[in-house]
Formats: structure tokens, sequence, C-alpha cells
């Protein structure tokens, strides 16, 4: 296949890409500051990051492209576009649209820690997009950094030569000009035909209220000037280009974008549908016969339900879940109703940080006050007639007389941790129900294990178990294998004898008895005491496995007699006692947010 040609010799489209809080958004800071993009007034830590959340956290959830300007030493100016990437293990679909958009990336490796579990996944997917990688050993200030032993782990990884790794501090800027000149040295310039039919590849939107849509574009072929008609191959729809521009700190117009740049395009689109991350645009005029690859389709891991407090805000919800899509690609959703917590949205995540972190947002940015249910994954029921169905919600599972088997999706787990934390973790993967693969030893103080487990048993609490046991030096990675059958039953929590849909979760069998007296045990914590006692009872099927009682919380009704028969006293607590039992066939019990967190926090046992 011949290469199209080179289309802007003085350009460079690169992205970072480590494991979380290895120093990606301080090196753009320093790369920023270098390059004078960003005045030293309106330069602050994490410059690119510009939600609270991720200011709060110290990590980034968006990719943020920004274009700089470097004077070379051979006397040229050249154009640098960077994408700052995520590093948590749940936003590698960020990762991975960011890549499609460069030709080269900086694979940053913290000098005190080594590589970590995200750094080799994000190491792969560079590769698989053929980008060429520039290594660079991050904090070699730090009076701990193992520059020899991070080296070979390096080598190791990429399979590079020594003196191509570069040594650096994002803190101090220390390596920073060397780190310019080398990706202007080693990454090849943007190639394609500049004057052909215009292509451009959608990678990332956003939504404003006022402008709508926004597309942020790599210019493939072509140009695409404003005023002009626009076309998107996902749909029929042709919109006029407003306006076109780069990134700097904030958007700036341009009268075009050309082959090889990396902007923006607004085209008053309105309804967020017709808008697709991974589409392809080119001009109405004249049309590009085929789309650009765009992306694999993404597959949600973790499904929840999301109900609104209050129901008079389940159509907020359904906008606000529509706008906050165009922000994040990966995000799924589809109407449901419960029972027990009326209208709201079956959603799919990539993840528990991904769960969190739309929660928090359509919180902060949309002014809701949203109820979570417990996540679970989706389920493949194969049933006794021989037909097979999917299920994401446990309150969806066919009756157990019906169904054949259950099959459950398992992962290939990568977990990178120093060699005396070994057998913890490896204990905490068999009480996981892990299936051990592998062990390479990365270097004397990094031992890389790989097994296969249930994705059910991860999403909970694994990574939080996972740093316990290691004092906080291991890291893991995950990839979906497909589905494997398991023993795997309905645990019903009914709460004053009715069931809570919204509190059913799909356990082993083996652990079923245990994780129904825990969960009785959490629920009777939250539970407010009501003027009647309340049974909390765990069902599978017709049979109870566990229960608890929150007690009556009991009116001392005898108080107003000061003496005389003891029958008067008697007959006060006895009206109290009938009082109680009407109580008890009418009254209804509120169920706080805690009650659905605490499902999330169960271990067996407990």
């Amino acid at each position: 296949m011949v290469k199209p040609p080179v289309c802007n010799p003085n350009a460079r489209n690169f992205c970072i890409i480590a494991h979380i809080d290895h120093g990606k958004s301080t090196l753009a800071d320093r790369l920023l500051e270098t390059t004078h993009t960003v005045s030293s007034k309106d330069m602050q830590k994490q410059v690119l990051d510009d939600m609270d959340l991720e200011r709060e956290r110290g990590i980034t959830i968006k990719s943020h492209p920004i274009r700089m300007e470097y004077s070379h030493t051979d006397g040229r100016t050249y154009t640098l576009n960077l994408i700052d990437t995520p590093g948590h293990v749940d936003f590698t679909y960020e990762v991975s649209r960011s890549l499609a958009a460069c030709e080269g990336a900086l694979l940053l490796v913290d000098a005190s820690q080594g590589v970590e579990a995200q750094t080799v996944s994000n190491a792969f997917l560079a590769m698989e997009h053929d980008l060429h990688i520039i290594p660079v050993i991050n904090k070699a200030d730090l009076p701990n950094a193992m520059l020899e032993d991070v080296t070979a782990q390096i080598v190791d990884l990429i399979g590079c030569s020594e003196d191509e790794i570069i040594t650096a501090s994002a803190k101090t800027g220390q390596g920073v000009d060397q780190i310019l000149a080398t990706i202007i040295d080693r990454i090849p310039p943007p190639r394609g035909d500049g004057a052909g039919p215009a292509r451009a590849l959608i990678f990332d939107s956003t939504y404003d209220s006022f402008r709508g849509a926004i597309a942020y574009i790599r210019i493939i072929d072509g140009e695409l000037p404003k005023r002009q008609s626009a076309s998107f191959f996902a749909h029929d729809r042709d919109y006029e280009i407003d306006e076109v521009g780069i990134f700097r700190l904030k958007r700036e117009p341009r009268e075009k974008l050309v082959a090889g740049d990396v902007g923006y395009l607004i085209a008053g689109i309105k309804d967020v549908k017709f808008l697709q991350v991974g589409d392809t645009i080119t001009l109405s005029r004249s049309p590009a016969r085929e789309p650009l690859a765009g992306y694999k389709p993404i597959k949600p891991m973790v499904f929840a339900g999301l109900y609104p407090v209050s129901t008079d805000d389940f159509e907020n919800l359904r906008t606000s879940l529509d706008k906050l899509r165009l922000n994040d690609a990966s995000l799924a959703y589809i109407p449901e109703t419960s029972v027990a917590l009326g209208f709201g949205f079956r959603c799919g995540f990539l993840g528990l940080l991904h769960m969190e972190i739309i929660q928090e947002r359509l919180e902060r940015e949309f002014n809701l006050n949203l109820i979570t249910t417990s996540p679970n994954v989706e389920y493949e029921v194969v049933t006794k007639d021989g037909g097979a169905i999917t299920v994401d919600s446990p309150v969806d599972m066919p009756h157990p007389g019906s169904m054949q088997e259950i099959r459950e999706p398992y992962i290939a787990a990568e977990i990178i941790t120093p060699p005396e934390y070994l057998g913890g973790v490896m204990k905490l993967c068999q009480e996981k129900r892990g299936a051990y693969k592998d062990t390479h030893y990365m270097s004397a103080n990094k031992v890389q294990l790989k097994y296969e487990m249930p994705l059910a048993e991860v999403i909970y609490d694994f990574f939080d178990r996972l740093k316990s046991v290691s004092r906080g030096y291991a890291s893991y990675d995950y990839e979906l294998i497909g589905t494997r059958p398991g023993a795997l039953k309905r645990l019903d929590i009914m709460i004053a004898g009715e069931i809570v849909d919204a509190l059913s979760i799909v356990v082993h069998t083996d652990h079923a008895a245990a994780h129904g007296r825990s969960l009785c045990k959490k629920l009777k914590e939250v539970i407010h005491r009501q003027q009647f006692e309340v049974p909390i009872q765990a069902a599978m099927g017709s049979r109870i496995i566990a229960r608890e009682t929150v007690k009556a919380l009991r009116k001392n009704v005898t108080a107003k007699c000061y003496g005389g028969d003891i029958t008067r006293k008697r007959k006060l607590l006895e009206r109290q006692k009938e009082g109680k039992k009407r109580m008890k066939q009418v009254g209804q019990v509120e169920i706080p947010q805690e009650a659905f967190l605490s499902i999330m926090k169960v271990e067996p046992g407990d």
C-alpha cells in the first residue's frame, strides 16, 4: 500500500500516555510553559484539566488537545498538536481515540514506580496504531528514583535501546527542551492528500449551550473552510460550517483547517444524535467517496440504574445524558422502570470509577439529585429451549425453571506488584475466583501476574483491596476475553415482606449465604427505625437464606399515667400493640441512598 504524501512538514501531532499519577498533566504544563503557549499569568497546575472533578481528584478524565509553536535549532518554527490523555484503566477508550489523531506518543514512566499495568496497556495500544513511541522517564530528580531498573523495564517492554530513553523531571523542567527537540526529530509529520476531497475524523466532541454540538477533528485530507456546507457519513444531513479553528488555551477561530491540522468545527448542530465520535466529515460540494476507518464500537462493562430523586426530573435527566454523551462517547443508556424507584435509565459504564464520575458530573453540571442502583455486569442466559438472552439487570433474569445455564463475562487481568506482596495478591485473586495463568519477573522488584477471573468479582472493591494488600504499590489492567458458564443465582432483598428490585444482585451459589447475611446486616445499619418492626430478608427464589430485624421505635404511651391501677397501663399498651399491627399492614419503609451504596461494600463473611 502506497503511503500518502507528507501534507505539512512543519507539523507534529502527538499525545502523552502513561499510568495514572505518573506526571502527564505536569509534563503538559511544562511543554506549554517552554513553548510560551500559556502566559505566566494564566499558568496554573493541571492547566489542561478544566473540570473541577479533575483538579479535585488529581486525575485526567477527558483528553485535551492544544496547539503549540516551537522554534527548533534548525531555524524553523514547528506546530505541535498535543493531546493529553487519561491514565486510569476505565478511560482507555479516550486514549485509543486520541491515538488515532496522532503520529507519535510520549510514553511516560515514573522513575520511582517503574512500569505499571496501564503503562503496558497504553504502550501496546500505541503499537497497534503504528505510532512512533518516545520513552521518557519522569521524576528523575527524586531521591528514590530507580533509573537503571526503570530503563531495563522500558527496554524489555518496547524493545528500544537505552540511549533512546529521555530522562526528565516535569516538576523542575529538566529534559523538557530535549523532549521537544526529539518530538520534531523522531515523530513523522502528518501524511494526507492536501489537494483531494476533504476528510476529517471526529475524535471527540463537547456541547455548548449557545453554539450546540462542537466536533473535535483531525483533518486527514483536503481542507475545511468556514461558510461551506459539510456532510457526515453517519447520516444524510448537511450543515453549514459556522466556525472552524484550533485549540490554544481557548478555541481560536481560523478561516480554514488544512490536512494535518487538529482543531474544532461548529455547525449549529443542536440535536446531539447527529454528531457521532468516529464519523467522517466531508464537504457537500465535492464529497469524499469513502469514510475514514473510525473506531471500534465500545462495549460497556458495568451496568447500573440512574433514577432522579424527584420524578419531575426524569426529562431533565434524559436531556442531561444526551448532552453528556457528546462529551463521553463511551456512555450508553436506555430508559427503564423500577417498582421501588420509578422511572429512570439503565446506564452502561466502562468501570466503577467511570460510573462515579458520570454520576458526579450529572449532579454538578446539570443540578440533578440522583439515586444509583448497585452495579452489575452483563450476563448471557441460555434457556432450556436452546435460546439465549442478554441480561444486564438482575430484575430481568428469567424464572430459574426456564434457565439451562448462566454465562458470565471473564477478564484477563494483568497485575504488576513488588515481589514481597506476591502472596497477598495471589490470595486475593483466588478469593475472587481467579484462575492463575502466568508469572513474569520484569526486574528484581517488579513481578507481572496474569489471572483470568469473572468481571463481576472485580467491579466492586478489587482495586481498593489490591492497594491494601500491596500497600499501594500494585497496579492492574484488564481486558474482556468472553463469557463462561457459572453457578450463579439471583439474590433478592425483601424489606417488610416486599422485594426491592433495585437491591437485587446476581451471586455465585458458594457465596450466596454469606452475601445475604452481610447485606442484611449492612441494610439494618442504614434503614431508619419505624413505629413497627421491619424484617430484612435475603431470598433465593422462595427460600429465605438470611434475616435481620430493625426493631420498632417504642413510644412511651404510659408516660402520662401518674399512678393508679396497673390495668390502666396495660390497657394503653394493648391499644398501642393493636395500632402497630395495623401499621405493619399498611406501613411503607423509606429506603435511604446509603442502602443502595451498601451493596457495593459487601464482603462475604463481614
